[in-house]
């Protein structure tokens, strides 16, 4: 049995797990045997109870009666059994790394340490947990904290008792009861619910002391370094389509023929062409090297008169020039395509992707997260994809990579989330008899997902706008109940609800194109605190489904009225100048138990003041550096002041996310706080010269400085 490492961070239902008990001779660990082993696996969430391993065990010494008389296995019932030594490969290959649970496994795993040791062969403790200190966890005043006593709390049907395979059934059963009762209590997570079971201290040591196995070990639960993870080749996550296409995109009209198409690739050098509109055709198509052989190969010269439009492939697939290149990557790799049309930002053909571009990359991994999201068909493997994403971030901030480019990496994947939960819930509603969206409409992510800065402590930011009705029309009420779809999928897959509301399920964040209007008008009218919040993340906004340009034309007149509310914009700035330095007297950092809230005192000033300046100059940009890069050209502002903040933005960012790595693996409730006793003395300098650098925004903003 080995243990299983990078399972962290992943929500406790989506761990993959292996219920497993013993029947034995006696309860002396060190000197009794097993005489019966059983397990139920659990894997993406689901039960399969009908393939269970259950084997019995010849001890090679007579069962006690008093034993017997428990579980009804006798000598006469083993007597034609293997041994130990003959079972245990057997069984260690089906556990596979899948984590161990049972109830009371700390006596089971204490066997199975001494049969092996018995038996000459290697012991590894596997990664495991015990129903019983779950139970305690959630129900600490029951009477007792036997299997019987938490499955009738349960109301838990009880049969087969004191057989390995049916109290393995019994523990399946609580273990899967206890968890929403554990996720309410903020538990979540695998190392979360370690992490609690680690302090529970009294019963761990009274457990050992009677010869039990330590279920739960720091040095088992955390993997040791970065080795335990997925080495990856970062380039496919640092660099954009828009860096290695090939431009300008080579264009013919669809009725050129076929010899011209392959006179022009070849001088060229290029191995495809697009075909404009043509011949029945509404979207471009794409003629690649291989077309033109086939149709060379099945009518022979005559297809070099052929016009290409009878032979190219329709509609073009594209992606953006703003991509990630791992984006295309799982693009070509899902769907076996070799060539790629480039998009820029008014959706035309600006370039050609090819596989040779690609070469140099290492598909493996970039499918991890692009390909697994687009074509994941459940909660439960929309929910696998928390573990892949931890995985490459762990990687990625291994190989110190820029974390403006790994927080981009995080928010297009919680992008990606939250339109397949879309995608998932409209088939829902399909099958619901609820029929297809009513009417055009368009899901977006604002705050941090829209600005491309999402770290891994994320919550879901999202709203709908649809094209037009009243609130609790029939439509509206078809859109709410897609909302709440989405929102349960994605704090499933591990994106917690927003403890604010923001989301599509609610009514104020769910409204056709005219009350919207309306809403965005009295935010930039009121200035209330609370419309200055709505107010600046929905200028942070990003449609991820739907019709976009529904968004598009909200955010875009929005941006051109903001320029003229300036009672507004004196709020905003006002609000973004309001924060207070964690530097005290003597220099020393003003601690919150033992953290320091970077978001508060630094991030969030920062990102605020970006977006006045941008509204301010009427720049469109969403992310933070880009805002400040773009004022500073239009504005003529401050250029070494806002050089020093987009290097101070970057350092923050990096501080936070190595400590939410720290805290996925420690079981902490992930937050946007820092421990500067966790990091090295040389990143506790650039933390503190980072964050003397965001009052210098006050400035920037024509602010008074506060004393």
């Amino acid at each position: 049995m080995v243990e299983r490492t990078g399972l962290s961070g992943l929500p406790l239902p989506l761990v993959p797990v292996v219920v497993m008990d013993t029947e034995t001779t006696g309860l002396n660990t060190a000197t009794d045997r097993i005489v019966e082993i059983a397990a139920v696996r659990i894997s993406d969430g689901r039960a399969d109870i009908s393939s269970p391993f259950q084997e019995l065990i010849n001890p090679g010494l007579a069962i006690p009666a008093a034993s017997s008389a428990i579980h009804s296995i006798t000598d006469a019932v083993v007597a034609d059994a293997g041994d130990f030594g003959n079972m245990m490969p057997a069984f260690s290959r089906w556990t596979g790394n899948a984590v161990v649970v049972g109830y009371s496994i700390g006596f089971d795993l204490a066997i199975l340490q001494a049969e092996h040791k018995r038996h000459g062969m290697p012991w590894t403790a596997p990664r495991s947990l015990d129903v019983r200190h779950l139970v305690e966890l959630v129900a600490e005043n029951l009477p007792e904290q036997s299997l019987d006593t938490a499955a009738a709390w349960l109301g838990i049907e009880v049969t087969d008792r004191h057989r390995a395979l049916g109290d393995a059934l019994v523990a399946l059963k609580v273990f899967q009861a206890l968890l929403p009762k554990l996720k309410q209590r903020g538990i979540t997570t695998l190392a979360q619910v370690e992490r609690a079971c680690l302090k529970q201290t009294s019963r761990r040591h009274g457990e050992t002391r009677a010869g039990w196995h330590d279920v739960v070990h720091p040095a088992r639960a955390v993997p040791a370094d970065v080795s335990d993870y997925a080495r990856i080749d970062s380039y496919a996550y640092r660099h954009r389509v828009g860096d290695i296409m090939n431009a300008p995109p080579l264009n013919l009209p669809g009725n050129s023929s076929l010899a011209s198409a392959l006179g022009i690739a070849m001088r060229k050098k290029v191995s495809s062409v697009f075909v404009d509109p043509g011949g029945g055709h509404d979207q471009s198509g794409i003629l690649t090297e291989r077309d033109m052989m086939r149709a060379i190969e099945a009518n022979g010269a005559s297809a070099l008169e052929m016009p290409v439009s009878k032979l190219a492939s329709y509609p073009l697939v594209t992606i953006s020039a703003a991509e990630f290149v791992y984006r295309a990557i799982a693009i070509m790799a899902g769907r076996d395509f070799r060539h790629l049309g480039v998009t820029g930002a008014d959706g035309e053909l600006v370039g050609a992707l090819s596989a040779r571009d690609l070469l140099r990359q290492r598909a493996d991994t970039a499918v991890l997260l692009g390909q697994d999201i687009d074509t994941a068909g459940s909660t439960e493997e929309l929910g696998k994809i928390w573990t892949g994403l931890t995985t490459v971030v762990r990687a990625l901030v291994g190989e110190d990579v820029d974390p403006r480019d790994i927080a981009a990496v995080i928010s297009r994947e919680l992008r990606s989330l939250t339109q397949r939960a879309c995608v998932l819930g409209e088939a829902e509603m399909e099958s619901r008899g609820k029929g297809s969206p009513p009417q055009p409409y368009a899901m977006f992510v604002l705050g941090s997902g829209g600005r491309g800065e999402s770290l891994l402590a994320m919550d879901q930011d999202n709203a709908i706008v649809f094209d037009k009705g009243e609130p609790g029309c029939a439509d509206d009420l078809w859109f709410a109940e897609l909302g709440t779809m989405v929102a349960d999928t994605l704090n499933d897959a591990g994106v917690s609800y927003c403890q604010g509301g923001i989301m599509a399920s609610n009514g104020e964040w769910r409204m056709d194109r005219a009350h919207w209007r309306e809403v965005i008008s009295r935010w930039l009218t009121k200035s209330r605190p609370e419309d200055i919040l709505s107010a600046d993340i929905f200028f942070d906004a990003k449609a991820v489904h739907g019709n976009g340009r529904l968004l598009d034309e909200l955010r875009h007149e929005a941006l051109r009225t903001v320029q003229d509310a300036q009672g507004f914009l004196n709020a905003m700035q006002t609000r973004a100048g309001d924060f207070h330095s964690p530097v005290g007297w003597f220099g020393r950092w003003k601690l919150e138990g033992d953290r320091i809230d970077l978001k508060r005192a630094g991030l969030m000033p920062l990102f605020s003041a970006a977006r006045v300046l941008a509204l301010r100059h009427g720049i469109a940009e969403r992310s933070t550096p880009g805002r400040f890069e773009a004022a500073r050209t239009a504005g003529n502002e401050a250029s070494h002041v806002v050089g020093d903040l987009i290097e101070a933005h970057k350092i923050l960012l990096s501080a936070i996310l190595r400590q939410q790595l720290r805290d996925i693996e420690t079981g902490e409730k992930l937050g946007n706080s820092v421990d500067p006793s966790q990091m090295s003395g040389h990143d506790v300098q650039q933390m503190r010269w980072a964050v003397d650098q965001v009052p210098k925004i006050r400035d920037l903003l024509g602010l008074p400085t506060l004393g």
